[in-house]
């Protein structure tokens, strides 16, 4: 099995397109179209060029239904095309394909959903409860989570080019496997800071309004904190308080 060389353009091309991964996303195939779509530039290599019989079959293969978190896609595509460059048999890719779809889901999720986005929303309602304006709570959320996600991006793309049919040592690695948990306890060290000046900015410290005010957020929290699924109930709480403060810092 022979490793070919990708060019860097051809790597920035992918990387630039994984930007559009869902722009055809679809019920029937989910993110299927937006694989091919990335992979393209790189299946052009194959013997044949492009419009090829091995371009066109393993951009039809990369084109089928499809599902993970689209910011971890990126390691799909680079994994994918590597495999189709080195010209991998189609069943071990067809198999491989399949088995990757859970993990870059489950672990995305984990990692972004309910990990660095509430993070990035606690660090935006501190930076509002220790007296940012509108526009740089706004910019410190903006500039630090799409940080992450485009970091994420062009990590996935490079361990996937770089192991191929191999990367499922790089979704193992110890760094990726707690970073959910590193981000959890940031996450709740924040969740002390933020919340507490956030309300206290929001609706003020004094007079029986403010005390109802920050009471009913107080018991809100423990109600909602106690539905089974947690993630849930967090993501309420934070979502009903971010309601709040952007009613104050608009009214």
């Amino acid at each position: 099995m022979t490793r070919i060389h990708v060019p860097f353009m051809t790597r920035l091309v992918t990387w630039l397109r994984l930007f559009a991964v869902q722009g055809s996303w679809n019920y029937e195939i989910l993110l299927g179209n937006g694989i091919g779509f990335c992979a393209e530039p790189a299946l052009r290599l194959l013997p044949g060029g492009r419009g090829g019989d091995k371009y066109r079959r393993a951009l039809a293969r990369q084109s089928r239904y499809f599902n993970a978190h689209p910011y971890l896609a990126a390691v799909a595509v680079g994994a994918l095309t590597r495999a189709e460059l080195e010209e991998v048999d189609p069943a071990k890719i067809e198999r491989f394909r399949t088995a990757l779809a859970g993990p870059l889901g489950s672990v995305g999720d984990r990692l972004v959903w309910s990990g660095w986005l509430p993070l990035c929303s606690l660090l935006a309602l501190g930076a509002y409860g220790v007296g940012g304006s509108a526009g740089l709570v706004v910019a410190l959320f903006l500039i630090v989570y799409n940080v992450g996600h485009v970091a994420l991006r062009a990590w996935g793309l490079k361990v996937g080019f770089s192991q191929g049919t191999e990367v499922a040592k790089s979704l193992s690695t110890p760094l990726l496997r707690r970073s959910p948990e590193w981000i959890d306890r940031a996450g709740a060290l924040l969740a002390g800071i933020a919340v507490p000046t956030a309300v206290e900015r929001a609706v003020g410290i004094g007079g029986e309004v403010s005390a109802v005010a920050i009471g009913a957020v107080l018991i809100g929290g423990v109600v909602l904190a106690r539905i089974p699924n947690t993630s849930v109930g967090w993501r309420l709480a934070l979502g009903i308080l971010s309601i709040i403060v952007l009613y104050a810092v608009l009214a």
